[in-house]
């Protein structure tokens, strides 16, 4: 029987991590769920992103994998620990939802010297303070500086972030953070769509300033996940395969997810997940 690793978004943000867990783990099966109809999550209430986010943690579930991936940092800030600590133990006691935040974290004391950082997130990411609250409890002795920049995201969603339109967005917010702590010396991308603004967010940095973006990061983790779990482990299917689902029209998430899969065919079916059965309660 098929039993995929699940990775969820609420856009194409999410790609960026799959691309590098198929590189890291090319025989697991994998499904993605992008919820392209809803995006962006960032601007929305605890409330809302955790009802939306549990809708596709039960799809997924549905199509009988055992492990999910929250590619997405709003709804991992905000439904997260939700959805572990009430939801699972009542329902899927056997099954899985990780999130990016944690392993995000874990790499940034690794490459600070001043230990001084900075993060980058939209605005539901940065005003659930997840990431402070997550780098205190790792690493007490660093600095942490916080930038909400909500234009980001419909930047990418609307492929204009190549564009020279977006480099009054990225700079005035880089400037912005560098205002607030002149010391940062890392930075974390702290939004799964943002690796395709790295160029331009790299154009406005100092060299001597490091950038932290996620999907390497996450997919050794899950990597190293796998290996300390073989419960789970043993249940994920590996015939290399992977699906793709969206929300939203097929054809604009093929041609976003083609960027992340150069010369790859991506197959992608709309569908609904906003059906009342859905709900784990």
């Amino acid at each position: 029987m098929n039993a995929p690793i699940g990775i969820f978004d609420s856009g194409y943000g999410g790609l960026t991590i799959l691309s590098k867990i198929r590189k890291r783990l090319p025989g697991y099966d994998c499904v993605y769920l992008g919820d392209n109809a809803r995006t962006p999550y960032g601007n929305r209430s605890f409330e809302v992103v955790y009802e939306y986010t549990l809708q596709a943690v039960q799809w997924l579930f549905k199509q009988n994998c055992p492990l999910i991936i929250l590619a997405c940092n709003t709804a991992s800030a905000k439904a997260l620990r939700t959805i572990q600590q009430k939801d699972l133990p009542r329902i899927y006691p056997n099954r899985r939802v990780l999130g990016v935040i944690r392993p995000t974290v874990e790499g940034i004391g690794k490459i600070t010297n001043t230990q001084h950082v900075g993060v980058l997130g939209t605005s539901g990411t940065i005003s659930s303070n997840s990431y402070p609250l997550e780098i205190k409890k790792l690493y007490p002795d660093l600095v942490v500086e916080s930038e909400a920049c909500p234009m980001w995201v419909p930047l990418v969603e609307n492929n204009e972030h190549n564009k020279s339109g977006a480099d009054y967005f990225v700079q005035q917010h880089i400037n912005s953070i560098l205002a607030k702590d002149p010391r940062i010396d890392a930075i974390i991308l702290a939004c799964t769509h943002y690796p395709l603004l790295k160029k331009k967010i790299r154009s406005f940095l100092p060299q001597s300033i490091r950038i932290l973006s996620q999907g390497k990061l996450i997919a050794e983790s899950l990597e190293d996940y796998l290996y300390r779990h073989p419960e789970i482990e043993t249940q994920c299917s590996k015939n290399a395969t992977c699906r793709f689902y969206t929300t939203e029209s097929e054809r604009k998430f093929a041609t976003m997810a083609s960027l992340f899969f150069k010369g790859e065919k991506i197959n992608v079916e709309r569908i609904n997940i906003e059906n009342s059965d859905n709900y784990l309660h």
